[in-house]
């Protein structure tokens, strides 16, 4: 099995707008063989706490307005070190660039088939 389209489009405009607000190092892991309660993970950095938030934010208001998608769950938006939101086919992490280099979260999902992004390089 392969993750569905929908998830893929989440995937898709999620990163958009993670890299709207100066998100990076995003990756895409199709986890539909290894997990029976997702699609996709997205990873993605962010340099503060600040940022951290402002990236969670504009993820789910992209995802809210263009596909009217709530996550069902969201967890550690207190610290803002490493957000969590569940969209049930999707579900994405984003972290403080400390969090993201200490748990490497893409060596856990490396034999998972990784997910393409078309993302426009930002000037």
């Amino acid at each position: 099995m392969t993750a569905t389209d929908r998830a893929r489009e989440l995937t898709q405009a999620a990163a958009e707008a993670a890299v709207d607000k100066l998100g990076t190092d995003l990756m895409a892991f199709d986890v539909t063989d290894q997990l029976a309660i997702t699609d996709v993970f997205l990873l993605v950095t962010a340099a503060t706490d600040r940022q951290v938030a402002a990236v969670v934010d504009a993820i789910e208001e992209c995802l809210r307005e263009d596909f009217d998608e709530r996550p069902v769950r969201r967890e550690g938006d207190r610290e803002n070190r490493w957000v969590l939101l569940d969209y049930l086919d999707l579900v994405i992490h984003v972290q403080h660039s400390e969090e993201r280099s200490f748990y490497a979260l893409e060596r856990l999902w490396r034999d998972c088939p990784r997910i393409e992004l078309t993302l426009e390089e930002r000037r």
